[in-house]
């Protein structure tokens, strides 16, 4: 992990996320990557110096302060190759098909519109671009928890995450990685995930 740290500007590194899906992404040079909720910009520099200078990382937050701090550590950092937007990740500021692959790290759980987020990103992305998730799931319904941040309360039973990112139009959809995130009487109450999927090359109209 440390040489990944090397590669983010301090001013962006925050401590929070709940995986890593830029390494899960098996990115490319000169691909060109959207992280959804990208706060500060970590995911999106570790994505930029995988991408090189030929490929391009855009961040997309609805924060405005989190947005000129990212903009900010990339001019400071001299770092060419990334973007950082406003907006909400339930309706992109991104062109229909220009991402090869679209991260985001702990943030949909956030969404008060899962589907729409995953709609969103079935659009921007390229036919047989990947879909690279680190994020939250129940494991079993929890109604009202006690929960600081809101990860878990927010987040959904991970059928139906797994459920809601089929119906956007994704196949192959895998959970890579997993560890438990909470814990309770009854064992694990909600996990951490890192999902793949992959939206197909020939798509329906």
């Amino acid at each position: 992990m440390e040489p990944e740290l090397a590669r983010i500007p301090t001013a962006s590194f925050l401590g929070e996320g709940s995986g890593n899906p830029v390494r899960a992404a098996d990115l490319m040079a000169g691909e060109v990557i959207v992280d959804l909720g990208s706060g500060a910009g970590v995911d999106v520099f570790l994505a930029a110096h995988r991408v090189g200078p030929t490929g391009r990382a855009i961040g997309v937050d609805m924060t405005p302060e989190m947005v000129e701090r990212a903009r900010r550590a990339a001019d400071e950092a001299g770092v060419a190759n990334v973007e950082f937007r406003s907006g909400i990740i339930e309706k992109l500021p991104v062109s229909d098909g220009v991402a090869d692959v679209v991260v985001s790290n702990c943030v949909i759980n956030l969404s008060p519109d899962k589907a729409a987020v995953f709609r969103e990103a079935f659009r921007v992305l390229k036919p047989g671009g990947r879909l690279v998730i680190s994020d939250i799931v129940q494991e079993r319904p929890l109604g009202r928890i006690d929960d600081d941040c809101r990860c878990v309360t927010n987040a959904i039973v991970r059928s139906e995450y797994l459920a809601t990112i089929r119906d956007a139009g994704f196949e192959d959809v895998t959970v890579m990685e997993e560890r438990p995130w909470r814990v309770g009487h009854a064992g694990v109450d909600a996990s951490s995930v890192t999902i793949r999927a992959i939206k197909p090359r020939e798509v329906n109209s």
